[in-house]
């Protein structure tokens, strides 16, 4: 019950400074028309690359898409983007906007106020959406549904935040957050349990569900299998029985939600996949059975490639990461880039995710790089964070440029499908009509 009014302090002192931090969104006001003239435009749902489009924007909006360049109305105001190809902002539908891995990060959720990790955030948030992405799940973590209600006020700028707020979990498990407390301190603050997202029975699982609600979810995260970095010993084992993740995903039902599933061992992912998920993170230590079985329940999966190869890089530098830590960095972050290769030729349904928060945010675009050198086409790997994402998150407004839906458009030179490391130069960045990013000439 803290974070809320530190929070509000640290946005009020933003909010103050407004009139001049170039920081802070611009009036949600879009103004006249626009039109954006493409030299190439990304179709997401056919996953083909087109030639030139003129894509009008009015009151934050996709008001037409036209072949070539269209004959404008008086007062539209006119955007070249000469040499760049235009497609839909892209979600990252895992990361954590309160936080960044740094080797002082187990010591400093005991050193640091919640106001911190707000002031952090802003700048996450701000980095995120300049990389390009309009849109994010973020999967854990309190602080993120007050920076979504912050980014919706225009207070500050970042992308549309879809927030999990705190992850349910075990006792002991993965998100539990009293892991690696010693007796006395667990002693003193007792076990958390419901409120705080711990569960160990069916009822307990509604009851978690129905906090998230009260405390304004908009997805919900489950942590069906240990983690890495989490201060325990195993990665893979299975946290949560199948009851349970099925009372979590009927009672998220009730409210609209969906359920992702951080998951890196088999059994665990085939209980939360038997359970009913949406989607399972991660996937490191995917079977032949789970890839059928997801295809079978109609399952995403979200690979986070970026944040294994992270953390196998990190711990091979001593003192990065806790002792404990560093085995599963090394063996499970490796496999994931392994794993993500395999299920695309099995057919699984694939949508884009980065851990990011585990690694720097802003950052994020480089996942598109690692997914093309698992053998995922670049064109695929696109749709994943565009049209697929969209479905993940069962948002039917945007992933695609087409008539009625978000103005929610980025631009880069070159051709991302011809050369995936042209999704690291975006340069032009516009969410619901409000251009935050443009290149230095047009």
């Amino acid at each position: 019950m803290r974070l809320k009014p530190f929070f509000l302090i640290a946005l009020a002192s933003q909010a103050a400074t407004a009139a001049e931090s170039p920081s802070v969104a611009p009036s949600p006001d879009p103004g006249p028309a626009q039109a954006l003239h493409c030299e190439r435009l990304f179709d997401a749902r056919s996953g083909k690359m087109l030639g030139e489009h003129t894509i009008v924007v009015r009151n934050g909006k996709i008001d037409s898409v036209v072949p070539g360049r269209a004959k404008l109305a008086e007062g539209t105001e006119s955007i070249v983007l000469a040499g760049r190809t235009c497609m839909p902002g892209w979600t990252d539908l895992h990361v954590h906007l309160g936080q960044q891995s740094n080797p002082q990060s187990y010591s400093e959720g005991f050193r640091l106020d919640p106001t911190d990790y707000a002031f952090r955030s802003v700048g996450y948030a701000d980095k995120t959406l300049m990389a390009g992405f309009t849109s994010v799940r973020d999967l854990g973590g309190e602080v993120s549904p007050h920076l979504r209600d912050a980014v919706n006020q225009g207070l500050v700028k970042g992308p549309r935040i879809y927030a999990a707020g705190k992850s349910i979990a075990t006792t002991g498990g993965h998100a539990d957050p009293s892991n690696g407390f010693n007796s006395e301190l667990e002693h003193l603050l007792g076990p958390p349990g419901p409120t705080e997202g711990v569960i160990n029975s069916v009822d307990d699982a509604r009851q978690a569900v129905r906090q998230r609600y009260k405390d304004g979810s908009d997805v919900i995260k489950i942590t069906a299998t240990g983690g890495v970095l989490s201060y325990a010993k195993s990665a893979d084992a299975p946290q949560f029985t199948v009851e349970e993740v099925r009372a979590i995903v009927d009672t998220a039902n009730d409210y609209g939600y969906k359920v992702a599933a951080h998951a890196h061992g088999a059994e665990g992912m085939k209980r939360a996949v038997l359970g009913g998920v949406t989607s399972i993170e991660h996937g490191t230590e995917m079977t032949d059975e789970v890839m059928s079985l997801m295809k079978q329940k109609g399952t995403w999966y979200v690979p986070t490639l970026y944040a294994g190869r992270f953390v196998a890089d990190k711990a091979k530098i001593d003192g990065y990461f806790p002792e404990i830590v560093r085995p599963k960095a090394i063996r499970i972050g490796a496999q994931i880039q392994r794993t993500a290769g395999r299920a695309y030729k099995n057919g699984v349904k694939i949508a884009f995710g980065t851990d990011m928060g585990v690694g720097p945010h802003g950052d994020n675009a480089r996942e598109f790089l690692y997914m093309v050198e698992a053998g995922i086409p670049a064109s695929y790997a696109l749709q994943a964070a565009t049209v697929h994402a969209a479905s993940v998150l069962g948002a039917d407004d945007q992933g695609v440029i087409e008539t009625g839906k978000r103005a929610d458009i980025i631009a880069m030179p070159g051709d991302p499908v011809a050369d995936i490391n042209n999704v690291m130069k975006v340069d032009f960045v516009m969410k619901d009509g409000v251009v935050y990013r443009k290149p230095d000439t047009e």
